[in-house]
């Protein structure tokens, strides 16, 4: 069958290879993948995996051999799947803890675009009660930001978006977002709640709006610049983007979950087929034009997710 794989060379950092077909264990499902969502760090930081292995954690398709040992979707049942190895294959054996049922007017292609971006995003916001709180999604304009700002909003924040351009705002607002700003210095807001994509510069200039108790959530590293704290003004006092202060303990917290994703993706699914969120499939194309997804994904030119039909 035919799958993409690492690469590591200069044509990099996928491409298309004939692999053999999976084995699944007892406790898999065998699915056959209609679509595969990229992510930008998958792609960004492929040196992590090793060559040759089949690529990708987000797709959906549908059960073609339901798990042996009777767990998990019966034969023919439509899934999506998240954060599961080796998903942009033809077909996959994927352990059931990996899987979501996709309801009925649900579009299997915005099914794919969950997964990292989806559940990233949810179990960030899960972290504390938002009702009337200040929330700032930095790199809104991105898969992970695009369900950021819906789902803070679900939950009754105050949000604001924070974009790189005036071109990556458009729509934001519609999703639920309570301001949309390029620069975070136009405002005087402090936040409860940060979720960062971007890192870099960014980090110290959220820490200095971060109200006491908050937390700043790193969850990706889409600058690929360093991050500075001064530590003191040129007077010697501290300042307010300093590592110092006084009231509630404020925190800035990592972000690696890799645990099983069906709960997460049975409840965005439900909200989904509620009508109460919606996929940002910003780049949709067949995988045979990956390299051109890949390339617009690393040029910023993608607003939201990017999902390819598998032929």
């Amino acid at each position: 069958m035919r799958a993409l794989v690492v690469d590591h060379s200069e044509a990099g950092p996928i491409r298309f290879a004939d692999v053999d077909e999976p084995v699944p264990s007892t406790g898999e499902a065998l699915v056959e993948i209609r679509h595969i969502g990229l992510n930008f760090g998958e792609l960004n930081y492929v040196h992590q995996w090793p060559a040759g292995a089949v690529h990708g954690h987000d797709a959906a398709g549908v059960v073609v051999r339901a798990a042996s040992d009777g767990s998990g979707p019966p034969e023919g049942t439509r899934v999506a799947v998240g954060m599961a190895p080796h998903a942009w294959a033809e077909r996959v054996a994927v352990s059931p803890a990996s899987l979501g049922t996709v309801p009925e007017g649900v579009d299997l292609a915005d099914a794919a675009a969950l997964g990292i971006a989806g559940v990233t995003a949810l179990r960030v916001l899960r972290k504390r009660s938002l009702l009337a709180r200040n929330v700032l999604i930095t790199g809104a304009s991105g898969g992970v930001g695009h369900f950021a700002v819906q789902l803070a909003a679900l939950a009754g924040a105050r949000v604001t978006a924070l974009v790189g351009s005036p071109e990556r705002a458009a729509g934001l607002r519609e999703l639920g977002a309570d301001k949309v700003l390029t620069d975070l210095a136009a405002t005087e807001d402090r936040f409860a709640l940060v979720l960062d994509t971007v890192g870099g510069p960014l980090v110290a200039q959220a820490w200095s709006s971060l109200a006491e108790g908050g937390t700043i959530h790193l969850v990706g590293y889409s600058s690929g610049q360093e991050t500075t704290f001064p530590s003191a003004g040129r007077t010697g006092e501290p300042t307010s983007e300093a590592l110092f202060g006084f009231g509630e303990p404020r925190s800035i917290a990592t972000y690696g979950d890799m645990t099983p994703t069906s709960g997460e993706l049975t409840d965005l699914l439900g909200l989904m087929a509620a009508g109460r969120l919606s996929a940002p499939v910003g780049l949709r194309g067949d995988w045979q034009d990956v390299d051109d997804a890949v390339q617009a994904l690393f040029s910023r030119k993608v607003h939201g997710k990017a999902v390819l039909d598998v032929a």
